[in-house]
Order: structure tokens, then C-alpha cells, then sequence
């Protein structure tokens, strides 16, 4: 269990006793775990002899005194996969994909809202409300059902329909708003305020970091498995879709914990942020030499999971693309849904246009040299691609008649 929660900007500490947004200082809570003494009763033999089969295996660092006090659907445990050397990928020696569609909610953000709702179960909350862009409505909605919980969604109007649809079936109440999430944002806090509900925004409350943080430790486990080792493993890059980023603060956070449990040295993935060319605060921020990123005016990216104009963890993130010696870059709508096919069609996962764009931006940095062929580099897919298919095209399509005597004629291996 958390022993405390402390200011990411000023070490503040607060009560995690208590339900807790943001600090006074207007900055993200970050849970802190007596770290010494769970490295006295918990190793890594612990967490692979574990029969938990979701990311509550890492329990020791997470919000509850045991697994049984999760609100679960068996998220986590996602597949890492090594990409097949043919085509565009022969460029790659060691290309890995950490294939986050297979969540519950077919999506990363299902860790997320388990840890989040967990927390807010446990401290009497009965109704959450949170802005989205999509998969965090349908991860929220999953859970808050699974708590018991009312939930409200405040959504812009031209959110993936497969989005809207899941939360509405799930029971949420969901608001359209002719605006981007950040004007969703506001109507969130002010309802909030004025309602008494519980708000879930992205790093305005503590625990969907918490959840996304074992993409962090679980990549090290997959690793080592993958060479056969004890010894836990971190790639030399990771590529990552980059919109509110709570999955790169939380992994960051994550290889933090296990440096001072004893499970990994100090040396760390370059952190590589990709956004889309029409949403960049980071990337422009990054670029500019700045530390934080003010907000991106008119965006505008069809990936919704990217068109988030303003993070309140952008100093963050920006401090650990630095600190990694890492990157941030940008590709264009066409591109990434050209990533898109070009991952189903040589690797055969169906990725969600965030995935489709981390493909893209690791062609590019090799191109230039950033990046280097022999290098360990894992890729984030975030979704799935059926939660876009209003998106996917079917062109040159025929029909056949199969009743006619030539119909074989009309088919062309």
C-alpha cells in the first residue's frame, strides 16, 4: 500500500487517506511506497511464481493492501511481440511491439481505470466523471460498472463512434461537446465541483498512474523471459504515443521503483515521444527548449488518443525525454494510417492509429540515424484498430456471382 502522496513539482506531501485531486501547487500527486521494506518480502521469483494473471501480480506498489481488494477485468499481462523480419521491418534486428489492445477494453487505459476506480471505491466515491477522447471513456465506464458506480463522460462530438457506443452500453452518461477534451476539461471540473462527483481526469488524481506504471515493470519481466534470463531487462528505446501522458510518466516511475527495490541499475530507454503534426505541444515545447508546453492552438489529428492540446503533466514528460537522452517528433494523419496497413499487412496486428504512428516515427529515426538497427527497441500499440474502423477504407472490392458458369474467370489470385 502507498504511504504517501507527494507534490511532482515541490515534494508537498498529502494524505492518501483522503480522496486527493491535484496539489495546491496545481501539479500531479504521485503515490510513494516504502520501497525498503518491500524489497525485503518481494523479488522478481515472487512475481513470476505469482497465479495472478493481470497487472494486480505487482500489488506490493500498487493502491490496496491485496489483490482482492481490486476492481479488475484482468487487464495487463499484454503480449510482447518480436516483429517479423520482412519488408519495411528487415530494416529492424530487434523490433518489439507491446501490444496493449489485448486489455479488457482493448486498450492501455483499462490499467489505468482499474487502479484509479480501485482507489476511489475504496474511499466511498459513487460517481466519477472524467473528459475523454475515446478509450478512456469506454475503459471507465467498464470499470465504474464493475465498482458499482455511477459514471459521467464529457466526450467532443466527433469522438470514434465504437467509443461512444461502448460507454452508452456500459451505462455512462455521456455528454457530447462541440469542443477538443480540453474543453471538455472545464465542463468536467465544473460539474465536479458543482455535483460532488469525483473527477478522473489524466494526473488529476494519483491512480491511473499507478495503473499504467506496469506496462513499465511488465516490459522488463517480457524481456527477460524473451532471452531467457533472470535478470530483468530494458530495451534501449521505447517509442510511445504521446497525448496526456500519464503510460510514459507512469514507466518512467516504474524503472524508478525497480532501481530502488534492487531489480535493475541505473541505466535507462531513450524515451522517444511521438504526436501527430496537428497536436504537438510536447514535441514543439521539447523542440524550443522549453519546460513546459503551452496549449496547441487548433488541433486537429483523426488518432484521437493524440489530440490532447494540454497535458498538466508536460513538464513531465518533457523532463524524461531529456534525462533519457530521448526524443520527440511528429508524423501526419495520412502517415500514420499508412502505418496502420503497414502493421497488419507484415505483422498482422490491427493497431489503433496512435500504434500506427510509433511505426512511422521508428522508420523515420532510423532514416536519420537516431536510431540504430541493432538496438532493442520496443514500440506501444495503445489500442485497437476497431475502435476506429469509421476510419479503415475497403476499396476495390467486387462481388461475385456464384452462380454464374465463369465466375472463376473473375477472380484473381
Amino acid at each position: 500500500m502507498h504511504t504517501s502522496l507527494v507534490c511532482s513539482l515541490n515534494g508537498d506531501s498529502y494524505d492518501p487517506g483522503t480522496l486527493q485531486g491535484l496539489s495546491k501547487a496545481g501539479k500531479p500527486l504521485l503515490a510513494r511506497y516504502d520501497l525498503d521494506s518491500i524489497a525485503g518480502q518481494w523479488s522478481p521469483s515472487a512475481v513470476r511464481s505469482s497465479t495472478i494473471r493481470s497487472m494486480w501480480k505487482f500489488f506490493p506498489v500498487m493502491p490496496v493492501d491485496g489483490p482482492d481488494q481490486a476492481i479488475s477485468l484482468g487487464e495487463g499481462d499484454t503480449p510482447l511481440i518480436p516483429a517479423t523480419r520482412r519488408g519495411p521491418f528487415a530494416a529492424f534486428d530487434d523490433l518489439l511491439i507491446k501490444d496493449e489492445s489485448f486489455n479488457p477494453t482493448q486498450s492501455f487505459k483499462a490499467r489505468g481505470m482499474s487502479a484509479a476506480i480501485t482507489r476511489a471505491a475504496a474511499l466511498g466515491v459513487q460517481t466519477v466523471a472524467l473528459p475523454s477522447a475515446g478509450n478512456a471513456a469506454g475503459a471507465a465506464t467498464a470499470y465504474a460498472a464493475r465498482a458499482g458506480m455511477k459514471c459521467v463522460i464529457f466526450v467532443p462530438e466527433d469522438t470514434p463512434p465504437a467509443n461512444i457506443l461502448e460507454s452508452v452500453c456500459g451505462g455512462a452518461t455521456v455528454y457530447l461537446v462541440n469542443g477538443l477534451i480540453s474543453d471538455c476539461g472545464k465542463l468536467c471540473r465544473q460539474a465536479c465541483d458543482r455535483f460532488g462527483w469525483f473527477d478522473l481526469s489524466t494526473l488529476k488524481e494519483p491512480f491511473r498512474l499507478e495503473g499504467k506504471k506496469t506496462m513499465g515493470y511488465e516490459l522488463a519481466f517480457d524481456l527477460a523471459e524473451m532471452r531467457k534470463t533472470s535478470a530483468l531487462q530494458l530495451p534501449d528505446v521505447i517509442l510511445y504515443p504521446t497525448g496526456g501522458g500519464t503510460g510514459l510518466i507512469g514507466m518512467w516511475k516504474a524503472f524508478d521503483e525497480m532501481e530502488q527495490l534492487g531489480w535493475i541499475g541505473s541505466q535507462r530507454p531513450r524515451m522517444v515521444v511521438v504526436q501527430a503534426e496537428g497536436c504537438a505541444p510536447i514535441v514543439l515545447a521539447y523542440q524550443q527548449g522549453q519546460t513546459s508546453a503551452p496549449l496547441f492552438p487548433n488541433a486537429a489529428t483523426i488518432a484521437s488518443g493524440l489530440r490532447v492540446p494540454a497535458a498538466v503533466g508536460d513538464f513531465l514528460m518533457l523532463d524524461i525525454v531529456r534525462s533519457s537522452n530521448g526524443t520527440a517528433v511528429t508524423v501526419s494523419d495520412e502517415e500514420l494510417m499508412f502505418g496502420v496497413k503497414e502493421l497488419a499487412q507484415w505483422q498482422g496486428i490491427h493497431a489503433a492509429p496512435e500504434g500506427g504512428a510509433i511505426w512511422i516515427a521508428a522508420q523515420r529515426l532510423l532514416q536519420q540515424g537516431w536510431l540504430h538497427r541493432n538496438e532493442t527497441i520496443m514500440l506501444f500499440n495503445t489500442g485497437a484498430a476497431v475502435k476506429y474502423n469509421h476510419l479503415l477504407r475497403a476499396d476495390g472490392l467486387k462481388t461475385l456471382n456464384h452462380q454464374s458458369p465463369t465466375v472463376l474467370d473473375d477472380i484473381k489470385p
